[in-house]
């Protein structure tokens, strides 16, 4: 299967620019969701996670309607968009800010949802109640950082606590099949987001040991790097993929 890792889901997926600048009061959101309703992401995740795992089996995924999205075995997997735009309503006196001083802030913002809707900027995680995706999303340490989720990734396979560990023990019979956090980060190609012996995740904004009950940025040019960094880390995850698949 060819993988276009240029292909943005938000295009894909009909009704996402419907309103868009009328939809979350005004800051901007689609109308649809490219993780439910994207047949080609579907696809696309099914492809990319139908092969051996670490623990030497094979996950043979098989694609269904929006209740079993991607199903294997006893798991059911739904499609996560795990980098973020902080486009909440709470955050309306920083993005106001940062609207100021950027250039044509629309555009910029439909330029970078695009980006971020790359298949290297989402992924599949287990399905159901008190799920991952949706743990992440509601955790005020986390805040839908995928940095900081990997950082309660990696602590777990370390049995160490973090603010996801109760969540992420839920599934440990699904972290098991990577066998350790090495097995993890490469199966998901997330190597550009921890080092290079996989001991220390890289954070986009230094995490505190999560304390901060607010991890989001906080002024405009750390909001602005942390766009770009998520950028960054989603066209190197898009290049490991690309190579994955031209070799199969």
């Amino acid at each position: 299967m060819i993988i276009d890792t240029s292909l943005n889901f938000a295009d894909d997926t009909d009704g996402f620019w419907d309103n868009f600048w009328e939809n979350n009061g005004g800051l901007g959101a689609g109308s649809s969701d490219p993780d439910i309703e994207s047949p080609l992401l579907q696809k696309y995740h099914q492809f990319l996670w139908s092969k051996e795992l670490p623990c030497g089996e094979k996950m043979e995924l098989k694609n269904g309607n929006k209740y079993n999205y991607l199903t294997w075995k006893n798991y059911r997997f739904g499609s996560d968009s795990i980098l973020v735009s902080f486009r909440y309503k709470r955050n309306y006196i920083l993005l106001k800010e940062v609207e100021e001083y950027v250039d044509n802030y629309p555009l910029f913002v439909e330029g970078y949802v695009k980006k971020l809707y790359t298949i290297g900027a989402t992924t599949i995680f287990p399905k159901h109640s008190n799920s991952i995706n949706q743990s992440k999303g509601c955790n005020k340490y986390i805040c839908d950082r995928l940095d900081l989720t990997l950082e309660c990734i990696r602590r777990f396979y370390n049995n160490d606590e973090s603010p996801l560990y109760d969540v992420l023990k839920n599934d440990a019979n699904f972290f098991k099949l990577f066998v350790d956090f090495k097995g993890f980060v490469d199966y998901f190609f997330f190597q550009d987001l921890v080092t290079g012996n996989y001991d220390r995740v890289l954070f986009w904004i230094e995490n505190d040991n999560f304390k901060n009950e607010n991890p989001m940025p906080k002024t405009v040019e750390q909001y602005l790097n942390f766009i770009d960094d998520e950028i960054i880390f989603s066209e190197k995850r898009n290049k490991r993929i690309r190579d994955w698949a031209a070799a199969q």
